[in-house]
């Protein structure tokens, strides 16, 4: 397996530290559970610009500096590591459409790159709250109003909470990149060869 480079790591861990800062920022309340916040951009800028690998990292190490700074609540050693690790590092998923999106890029199909960026954003989402809808339906079913099913309440929970942080990352991403195109594009680094 190839070894991610300085750059890439340094990123990664800078990017998890700004997905941190913007969870802490007030975010859009539509219920006690229902929170809609931007804080996955910096990994979907990740994942844009760096892939797959480097994004899972960024959201692994998001997901610990919520723990380091103790903004969790917890049941469960399992239902921990599926909502602060897991969870987390499978907003990575949207670096799954990074080859794609780079050549996009490269051949200046702006809205061709608009199109997959959405598209990788509604990925990462997907993937991020399947595994807080399976932790709400395991461990949080009993939470659910009388006489509704945990499946039903879960879905309705993290899809509602999904769906919103879909739209606002990709209102936002877009926003970014339509100004800023070079946000997400990749240029190799430049090496210095002895001779």
């Amino acid at each position: 397996m190839k070894k991610m480079s300085l750059q890439a790591m340094i990123e990664a861990s800078i990017f998890a530290a700004f997905a941190l800062i913007l969870d802490l920022l007030p975010s859009i309340k539509l219920g006690p559970w229902i929170s809609i916040s931007v804080a996955m951009v910096p990994i979907f800028i990740l994942a844009l610009r760096w892939g797959f690998r480097v994004s899972i990292v960024s959201g692994l190490l998001w997901g610990l500096l919520q723990v380091i700074v103790g903004d969790i609540y917890f049941l469960t050693p399992i239902q921990f590591a599926i909502e602060y690790f897991i969870a987390f590092a499978f907003v990575g998923f949207a670096g799954l459409l990074y080859p794609v999106i780079q050549k996009s890029i490269k051949t200046k199909n702006k809205s061709g790159t608009i199109l997959w960026v959405i598209v990788a954003v509604l990925m990462g989402s997907i993937a991020r709250y399947f595994w807080h809808f399976l932790a709400g339906v395991i461990f949080w079913g009993e939470y659910a109003p009388e006489g509704m099913s945990p499946v039903v309440y879960s879905l309705a929970v993290n899809g509602g909470t999904m769906l919103g942080a879909f739209i606002l990352c990709s209102i936002v991403l877009v926003l970014l990149i339509a100004t800023s195109p070079r946000l997400i594009e990749r240029k190799e680094a430049f090496t210095l060869s002895s001779k």
